[in-house]
């Protein structure tokens, strides 16, 4: 039996005035209250198809300040975006983005991803999953409350459509190498590369990365498909 894996730990924040204006304007058109049952992903975002074809939609959890999820949001409005972020002010700086960018195609949960993906998602319903710099939990004894584990592994896996994708980054080396041990040891995904993947555009860098990589810290991409 392995131990219950959150996607998260509560940190204290405070919520600026323009991010509680955001979540109180835009929230009731952005955000879907946590259900413990399949949400219906066409009628969350109000549409089916594009052009004829299904929408792919990627989840992303952990999403930050939502700065990422916005911009990339913005590059392909033919996809759709689920963000789960469980931090109020994150939740609040993304809403806010959504209303300045005038963005229709991302909704949010604000609750335990492994709950979401647990029971709102439908098995092989994602074409891709986003993970960027999940908390490293650098001190050693501490590496067990990672989120990269085997059973969530799995559980990811599960929510993919056959050729979707999961792309992990972090920067921190023996987080990377973990993720990589341990997603290359998932039946359901391979890797799109040998082992670690460069950095595809459709990530884009953070203003914190940006810093770190002018510091010479190391980030590393990776990349599994679902077979």
């Amino acid at each position: 039996m392995h131990p219950r894996i959150r996607s998260y730990v509560l940190r204290a924040g405070r919520v600026g005035s323009g991010q509680a204006r955001a979540l109180a304007e835009m929230g009731p058109q952005f955000l879907l209250p946590y259900q413990p049952g399949v949400l219906d992903l066409d009628a969350a975002f109000g549409r089916a198809a594009l052009d004829a074809k299904p929408v792919p939609r990627i989840l992303e959890i952990g999403f930050g300040m939502g700065e990422g999820l916005a911009e990339i949001a913005a590059a392909h409005p033919d996809k759709d975006y689920l963000g789960v972020e469980v931090h109020t002010p994150g939740v609040g700086a993304l809403l806010k983005q959504l209303g300045e960018r005038h963005l229709t195609n991302v909704r949010v949960v604000q609750h335990d991803a492994v709950d979401v993906l647990t029971h709102m998602l439908a098995p092989a319903s994602l074409a891709g999953i986003h993970i960027f710099f999940p908390d490293p939990w650098h001190k050693k004894r501490h590496h067990k409350r990672r989120l990269i584990q085997p059973p969530l592994v799995s559980l990811l896996a599960s929510r993919l459509v056959p050729g979707g994708y999961l792309h992990l980054a972090t920067d921190w080396q023996d987080y990377a190498v973990q993720m990589l041990a341990v997603l290359g040891a998932e039946p359901q995904l391979c890797n799109t590369v040998e082992d670690y993947a460069p950095r595809p555009l459709t990530r884009p860098l953070t203003k914190f990365e940006q810093r770190g990589l002018r510091l010479g810290h190391g980030v590393w991409d990776l990349v599994f498909r679902r077979v």
